[in-house]
Order: C-alpha cells, then sequence, then structure tokens
C-alpha cells in the first residue's frame, strides 16, 4: 500500500543508488527493525471506511442543525472534508489495487501513474486544509475569548466563508505544485515548515488563552460572572482545538519525519529502515481521520445529539446556541 506514489517512488530511487554493501551491513546488523510492519490492504480499507461514514455523519449533522451554522462549525465541517479527502484517496487506491493484485482490472502504466497523482494530490490537499483549518479554528477561539463583544462583526460569516475558500484555493495550488515538483527538496522542506509554523502558531496561541483563564479564575467577582461563563465556554471550544492538535500532531509527525528525511538523510542506514515503515504512517494519517469526528461527538451535546438524530432519521428542532 503506497498512498503517496511520488514519495515512494523517491524513497526507491534513493534506496536503488545506495551502496550493495551498505545495504546488507544495515541488514544483518537490524535485520528484523528494518524489515517493517506488514499491513494488509483490508486493513487500510475498513479504516478508510469507517473514516469516511464518521465524517459524512458530521457534515451531514452540522448542515442539519441550523445552531451549528457558525464559523467555528463551518471550520469543524471542513476539517470533516479534508479528512474525507484521505478516506476517499485510500479506499479507492486499496480497492484498484486488490482488483489488480486478482487480475480484475488490468490497467496501463500511463493510467496507474494518472491516478497515483491525482490521489497524491488528495493527501497533500488534506494535509495543507487540514492544518489550515486548525489555524483558523485556533483564530477563531483566541477572537471569542480576547474580543468577545465584538467577536460577530469580526468573524462574520461572509468572512468565514472567504477564508474557507482561500484555504480551499491554496490547497489545491500547492498540493499540485508539490505532486509537480516532489522531487524538489525545497518543496519538501516547505510542506515540513508549514507543518512546524502551524503547530507554533496554534500552540502559541493557546498558551495565551490559558494564560487569560488561569488569570481570570483569580479574580472571579459577581460583576464578571457574565462574562466569565461566556470565556469557559469558549475555553471549552479552545480544549477541543487542543486536543484535535495532539491527536493531529501524533498521527502526521511520523510522516512528516519521513519527509524530513528522505531531505536530509536519504542513503543514512537508520533513515533507511525508517523508511520501510511508510505503511504504518499511512495507518496513522487513516487513523486520525477516525478519531476526529469522536472528538466532536464527545466535546460537543449539541453535535452528538444531532449525529443520533441523523443516524436514526429522528428530526428535531433545536433553538439554543451550542458551544464547542
Amino acid at each position: 500500500m503506497s498512498t503517496l506514489a511520488s514519495l515512494q517512488m523517491l524513497l526507491n530511487s534513493l534506496n536503488s543508488t545506495a551502496p550493495s554493501n551498505r545495504a546488507d551491513e544495515t541488514a544483518n546488523r537490524s535485520s528484523a527493525w528494518c524489515q517493517g510492519v506488514f499491513i494488509p490492504n483490508e486493513l487500510f480499507l475498513t479504516l478508510g471506511l469507517v473514516s469516511l461514514v464518521e465524517n459524512v455523519l458530521v457534515v451531514t449533522a452540522i448542515i442539519k442543525n441550523r445552531n451549528l451554522h457558525s464559523p467555528m462549525y463551518y471550520f469543524i465541517c471542513c476539517l470533516a472534508v479534508s479528512d474525507m479527502l484521505v478516506s476517499v484517496s485510500n479506499l479507492v487506491e486499496t480497492l484498484f489495487m486488490l482488483l489488480m493484485e486478482h487480475g480484475v482490472l488490468v490497467l496501463q502504466t500511463s493510467i496507474v501513474r494518472q491516478m497515483d497523482n491525482v490521489i497524491d494530490m488528495m493527501i497533500c490537499s488534506s494535509v495543507v486544509s487540514s492544518l489550515s483549518f486548525l489555524g483558523a479554528i485556533a483564530v477563531d477561539r483566541y477572537i471569542t475569548i480576547f474580543y468577545a463583544l465584538r467577536y460577530h462583526s469580526i468573524m462574520t460569516m461572509q468572512r468565514a466563508v472567504i477564508i474557507i475558500v482561500c484555504i480551499w484555493v491554496a490547497s489545491t495550488i500547492s498540493s499540485s505544485i508539490f505532486i509537480a515538483y516532489y522531487k524538489n527538496n525545497a518543496v519538501i522542506l516547505c510542506l515540513v515548515g508549514f507543518f512546524l509554523s502551524t503547530l507554533i502558531l496554534v500552540v502559541g496561541l493557546y498558551i495565551h488563552m490559558l494564560s487569560l483563564a488561569h488569570h481570570h479564575a483569580k479574580n472571579i467577582s459577581s460583576l464578571q460572572k457574565k462574562r466569565t461563563v461566556h470565556q469557559m465556554t469558549s475555553m471549552k471550544g479552545a480544549v477541543t482545538l487542543t486536543i484535535l492538535l495532539g491527536v493531529f500532531f501524533v498521527c502526521w509527525s511520523p510522516f512528516f519525519l519521513h519527509l524530513t528525511l528522505i531531505v536530509t538523510c536519504p542513503k543514512n542506514p537508520f533513515c533507511t529502515c525508517f523508511f520501510n515503515y511508510f505503511n504504518l504512517f499511512l495507518i496513522l494519517i487513516i487513523c486520525n481521520s477516525v478519531i476526529d469526528p469522536l472528538i466532536y461527538a464527545f466535546r460537543s451535546q449539541e453535535l452528538r445529539k444531532t449525529l443520533k438524530d441523523v443516524v436514526l432519521y429522528h428530526p428535531r428542532q433545536v433553538c439554543v446556541q451550542p458551544g464547542l
């Protein structure tokens, strides 16, 4: 299973240039560790299906419940769509691989390469858009806490839509460039740099939000009670963002480390062994798409109830604006 075929092609070309004696030496020293982990296509297929169903339910629930029609939930909806890109690309490639392995489907090499490029583009769009929407949610929560009275004038629906459109356009363009110039180390480093810079931005915003919450916890009074309740609701959204970011970091970090090692030490024995775990990194990426919807439902009672209604086909009327 190789979802990012272009990266795998690069890895194979780099490995093929390594001296054979070095490869033999590495195999003798750590043959067991360097063998990687065998992951059957059926597992990719199962996780892909589960992730697709979960994220479709999240998108449907947000569309159905008008009380969830807010900038933050629109960003969450787009984050679910980003996860769906991973699921769809994984399902399509796994199905084609299974059909080709059993001789049911025969395709020309040129067609297979074109399909790989499309799937790789979907994966790259997913990672760029996911990071961008995590950043958008962080900024949205920051504005909610520090500019509570002006929030609705700052983060209007029109601005939220513009942000969403810009993110998707930028993700599509950047992923196209990445696939076209995947052999250029500068392109790979740009992707890694974007991952690290977004992580630093979100962590910095959250630390600032935590410091505010800690400050107000020491100065709560009867006159501040109403404002404090609002800020605690906003902090709940910030905590949800932290959980999402933590899961994203755990699931995607090995992949970004993989990219970094391709640039920095492609022929190093340790790096070569690390490359053999590429399929495991892909499983972690798909697991991120499976876990995210569970976080949404666990953290938001309103969304959880709407998801239940969607699954059970129960229409329900809602009238309270929820907090994540």
